[in-house]
């Protein structure tokens, strides 16, 4: 097939602000994916749109509103009949999916997985319960939804090879229903563009406060973590930024302490090439961290955790140090911040990930190279994942007549 007559349809779960959380930087990837393959890209979205979302319309792609049970979105799908259609998480192919079966049963179903969410909400319970995380907690009410979903779709995008492992060896998913893709980043900053150590200060950390695994982050620096770095570097400052502050965390601020609440950032690049340290104490959480890879692109060295750093490092040194509890944390981010030698290795350590894992030219290649190719064979591509063409028939007939039944009851 021709890419340049690719009608691709993107169903997002919110509009994207590429400055405001990860999940709109990588759906930015695959906007400039697609069109970087002359591909007719149109975004639909069932959210408000927001002052901080991207300016699609600039880019040429058109938008649209569609709500929930709209049978308006049906007249809209006969009309442009897209080749590809891209669910923004499982949550939108739950929603949408069965409408793009039912009026463009040809068209290919992928969904961006941006994470597992059944995985993060697994390690979100057992943290709550004070208790360590096994694989018998995956078996949770997302989890069905989540997986039932990637069986529907023709292909899913992971973005963690932990995550794909996962999905291949615990929920037997066949590897022909998953693309793995990390993050596709233009790596033209590397040790000449960023500014050294001496000519940074500070610490800092970044993300979105509406993220569940970002605010516990917050807290745990606040009670744990950070005073005891101020015991050992008592005129260093913690600078907390991240979209949608809420009172709860202005409420954290404290000039005396130097932890300072900084609210949004207008410039990542700008707040990240400042500090010299990026601290990201994530306890749980899924997928891979857009934090953690912007310090890698900006030349800040980092300490996290296990799992902050999981999938992330395609097996090669780590940008920094990695503690799980709170004191070995605040012992390894004092030390590195006074050892100039160990933090332009960290450094170095982190443009090489970026170089090798998050390479954009290789990682848009091969997938879109992917996306074709299922594409291109749909029809035995499906005839090979009959629980995938069960679980449509069931899933979509039973979500047709509930959908139709909302719409009809608001009317």
């Amino acid at each position: 097939m021709n890419n340049k007559t690719l009608n691709v349809l993107i169903i997002g779960y919110v509009w994207p602000e590429p400055n405001s959380t990860g999940a709109s930087v990588r759906m930015m990837e695959h906007i400039s994916l697609f069109l970087s393959q002359d591909c007719r890209v149109s975004f639909t979205c069932p959210a408000t749109k927001s002052e901080f979302m991207a300016d699609l319309e600039s880019m040429g792609i058109a938008t649209h509103n569609f709500q929930v049970n709209d049978s308006a979105f049906d007249l809209f799908l006969t009309q442009f009949q897209p080749d590809i259609v891209l669910f923004d998480r499982f949550l939108m192919e739950e929603q949408f999916g069965w409408r793009v079966e039912k009026h463009c049963s040809t068209a290919m179903r992928i969904i961006e997985t941006i994470d597992l969410h059944c995985l993060r909400e697994a390690r979100h319970l057992a943290l709550k319960a004070s208790r360590e995380f096994t694989t018998d907690d995956l078996h949770n009410d997302t989890a069905l939804r989540e997986i039932a979903s990637i069986y529907r779709s023709d292909l899913s995008i992971v973005i963690s090879d932990f995550e794909q492992t996962l999905l291949t060896s615990h929920f037997k998913i066949d590897p022909t229903l998953l693309q793995l893709c990390p993050f596709m980043f233009d790596n033209s900053n590397n040790e000449q563009t960023v500014p050294s150590y001496s000519q940074r200060q500070h610490f800092m950390t970044i993300g979105n406060f509406r993220h569940a695994p970002n605010w516990d982050a917050v807290l745990w620096l606040k009670q744990e973590i950070w005073p005891l770095i101020r015991k050992q570097l008592p005129q260093a400052e913690l600078h907390i930024y991240g979209a949608y502050t809420p009172p709860k965390a202005t409420a954290l601020h404290c000039t005396k302490e130097g932890f300072l609440i900084k609210d949004r950032a207008e410039s990542v690049e700008e707040v990240m090439t400042q500090a010299r340290i990026c601290l990201a104490p994530l306890r749980f959480g899924a997928g891979i961290k857009t934090k953690l890879a912007d310090s890698m692109m900006f030349g800040t060295s980092t300490i996290t955790t296990d799992i902050g750093a999981e999938g992330m490092s395609g097996g090669l040194s780590w940008c920094g140090s990695i503690a799980n509890d709170a004191e070995s944390f605040a012992d390894a981010a004092a030390a590195l911040y006074q050892n100039e030698e160990n933090w332009r290795i960290a450094q170095t350590n982190g443009f090489n990930i970026l170089n090798t894992l998050f390479n954009r030219e290789v990682n848009q290649s091969q997938l879109f190279t992917r996306i074709i190719d299922v594409k291109n064979n749909l029809e035995q591509h499906r005839k090979n994942n009959f629980i995938g063409a069960m679980l449509n028939h069931h899933h979509h007939r039973s979500t047709e007549f509930m959908s139709r039944w909302i719409e009809a009851k608001n009317k």
